[in-house]
């Protein structure tokens, strides 16, 4: 009887195990997901406080940004190593921007309107700061990882491309040109292309280049404008920056989002909207844009806009190495992602949407294309020093003109884009 009751105590008191297993487990993953999900917040927190600096005024756009006034000197940029105890250089004068004679020519020229930004009709910042759009939880949340937040993908490269291009899914319709350069000019149309993927986006810009194409020293200042969701949350173009000095390795980014780009304006915010923008048959909206070396300190500005007024800031010198001294290539053009969703080519459009033979009012372009000699000048680029290039021309492709489709003053310029995949020609 006694050796039945330790038989039926066994039974009673061991059956019970792997339920008090399982709910040990739940109660640990109970516990300790709120914890990691805590530490996960707490960590885009912290990065947050990092890029958003305590403005003195924010001003709430209708396009949904934030857009703070920082005081100058206490901007992202000099959280920089290379930059540490460092003052902003004063913009400099009108006297050392570069020289054109043909530039008034060129304005009164244009048949285009000029874009700015959509912040403007609800403020604006005071002097002695600059105007920062703020990043959000949002925004780090839709990248695909924290240490890849604001940064370009790292490329892999043909010995004989003329760019950052190639492979890794990114396509493009540039111009460029190869000579000893300390800047480059342009206008650019200002259009909001269609993004297939959440991860994809579709820019248009200009490259000041030197270094290696195929190895890990490529640097490389940016400015242009985007659309991008995954960095932004919309699909409205906007301004914005980067640079690199490793080729994409381990250095720079877009706009503010680490140290490095310089601020100098309260007037022009990097990452805001910009409107109005063109549209297929109706006004065309541009912008210029110009990025030179400074030839006294020899830190390297961005123009936006028209003249002096329209100065954004400065990439430090110190930041680079070849572009310490000059540029050895500038290139021209637009740039989009290719991910090929459901097996076929992208429908994410480049410019307008439409290839570059639509010509004006229905494609994207840009115009009166120029560089900056040793001597602090601007100078039409020759139009056959400047050369082409489109990795699919059934995609999106490039045509480039000197004056002779009768729009008068527009220099060197050349149409581009296209709608991507597409029966005819993109499959």
């Amino acid at each position: 009887m006694a050796k039945r009751r330790r038989r039926w105590r066994h039974r009673c008191c061991s059956s019970p195990a792997v339920p008090v297993a399982a709910a040990l487990l739940l109660l640990l993953l109970l516990v300790t997901a709120p914890a990691d999900a805590d530490a996960a917040a707490a960590h885009v927190q912290r990065h947050l406080d990092r890029i958003n600096k305590t403005a003195v005024r924010s001003i709430h756009s209708a396009d949904g940004d934030i857009i703070d006034c920082v005081p100058r000197h206490k901007q992202r940029a000099l959280d920089h190593p290379l930059l540490a105890n460092r003052t902003v250089q004063t913009p400099p004068p009108p006297s050392r921007m570069p020289a054109s004679l043909v530039y008034r020519q060129q304005l009164a020229a244009s048949s285009s309107r000029r874009a700015w930004q959509t912040w403007h009709h609800a403020g604006h910042c005071p002097r002695g700061t600059v105007a920062v759009r703020r990043t959000t939880a949002a925004d780090v949340q839709r990248a695909r990882s924290l240490a890849l937040f604001g940064r370009k993908n790292k490329r892999q490269r043909r010995p004989l491309a003329p760019d950052v291009v190639t492979g890794n899914g990114h396509e493009h319709a540039i111009a460029y040109t190869a000579s000893e350069v300390y800047g480059a000019r342009a206008t650019i149309s200002v259009w909001a292309p269609a993004i297939e993927e959440a991860n994809g986006f579709s820019l248009s810009q200009l490259w000041i280049l030197s270094g290696s194409f195929n190895g890990s020293d490529l640097n490389s200042i940016e400015a242009g404008w985007q659309v991008s969701p995954e960095l932004y949350g919309d699909s409205r173009p906007r301004l914005f920056t980067y640079w690199t000095s490793d080729a994409y390795e381990a250095t720079g980014c877009y706009n503010a989002l680490c140290p490095g780009f310089v601020q100098t304006s309260s007037r022009i915010a990097i990452g805001a909207s910009i409107s109005p923008v063109s549209s297929v048959g109706g006004p065309q909206y541009d912008m210029t844009l110009l990025v030179w070396k400074d030839p006294k300190l020899g830190n390297w500005w961005l123009s936006y806009g028209d003249g002096a007024g329209g100065l954004v800031g400065y990439w430090p010198a110190e930041l680079f190495t070849h572009l310490s001294d000059h540029a050895t290539m500038v290139e021209w053009g637009g740039e989009v992602v290719n991910t090929h969703p459901a097996g076929a080519h992208t429908a994410t459009q480049m410019g307008s949407g439409q290839f570059a033979a639509e010509g004006f009012g229905r494609a994207a372009y840009f115009r009166n294309l120029e560089t900056v000699d040793a001597d602090n000048s601007l100078a039409a680029v020759p139009l056959d020093a400047i050369q082409t290039m489109a990795e699919d021309a059934g995609c999106y492709d490039i045509r480039k003109a000197y004056d002779d489709d009768g729009r008068g003053g527009w220099g060197a310029h050349f149409y581009y884009g296209g709608p991507g995949h597409n029966p005819a020609s993109c499959p």
